[in-house]
């Protein structure tokens, strides 16, 4: 196995793109590690992306914050302006294993080693992230929920790498919130999870809302209808019904030793409907 710790974003593009065998690359380490440990994978190529100018960042753009690839969860969770202005993201991305975890573990590697219960991937989704992706033909950007393709599967093309996920900017009266299922109380991936994001208008009626789910199909879902059941609600009862029910609806499960494809339907309904309660709460709403 070869080992390169780029020094530039080119550097590792370079390396990559000429890989034939299989290449991984290492951010925090958290997957990749674990998983070369126990033989589930042998790369051919190893590149170390942590060196790299601007990767360990978190800037202030246009409103929002731009995330560096190889920003830490603990760097995410000390950071007060992107905790304020995203909450929930912030918070799903602290659920990422323990704490010693969390000081290696980084937002795009959790999107990128693909997994269906991947905590910060819904989070991002439902905020409307949008990852900077650098290239053999260039640089470009890419809605966070087009990158997954399925288990262990990315959309991105050889050779590119993640270098930033842009959170964008909202107005005030907004909020976002994650919650996930876990048989144990920590330490554990996601049953299911919903994040869902609201903006209100003047009235305290819901103006736009994003709900995506995570564990409960190949890739994160982003349930359009279920979000659209809550625009011009206060979240009354009968709102939050519908949208529960078409979360359940947008749901395509599995069944295994962990939860029943029934069970992670019903959960994900649940969960989109506290975290909608949470959301609305912290975007100053009145219910």
């Amino acid at each position: 196995m070869q080992y390169i710790a780029a020094r530039t974003a080119e550097e590792a593009v370079s390396a990559l793109a000429a890989e034939r065998g299989a290449a991984r690359v290492l951010a925090g380490g958290t997957d990749i590690l674990v998983q070369m440990k126990s033989g589930a994978v042998e790369p051919a190529l190893v590149v170390d992306i942590k060196r790299i100018a601007g990767f360990r960042s978190i800037v202030a753009e246009a409103g929002g914050f731009r995330v560096g690839a190889a920003v830490s969860g603990a760097e995410i969770g000390e950071h007060a302006g992107l905790c304020a202005l995203w909450p929930g993201v912030a918070e799903a991305v602290q659920l990422i294993g323990s704490t010693q975890v969390q000081g290696r573990c980084t937002m795009a590697g959790n999107l990128c080693n693909a997994s269906p219960a991947a905590d910060s991937v819904p989070a991002l989704v439902a905020a409307g992230a949008i990852a900077r992706i650098l290239g053999p033909e260039g640089q470009r950007d890419c809605p966070v929920a087009d990158i997954p393709a399925g288990p262990g599967r990315t959309n991105l093309r050889k050779g590119e790498i993640i270098t930033s996920i842009l959170l964008p900017a909202r107005p005030e009266r907004a909020g976002d919130a994650y919650l996930r299922f876990i048989p144990r109380t920590e330490m554990d991936i996601a049953v299911a999870s919903a994040a869902v994001s609201l903006e209100l208008a003047k009235d305290g009626t819901v103006r736009t809302a994003r709900i995506a789910l995570g564990a409960v199909a190949p890739t994160v879902v982003l349930a359009g209808e279920a979000a659209q059941a809550l625009v011009g609600s206060r979240l009354e009862e009968a709102a939050l019904a519908r949208m529960a029910a078409s979360c359940e609806a947008a749901c395509n499960p599995i069944d295994d030793k962990r939860g029943t494809a029934a069970f992670r339907r019903h959960t994900a309904g649940v969960l989109a409907r506290r975290a909608a309660r949470i959301a609305y709460d912290r975007a100053g709403g009145s219910r």
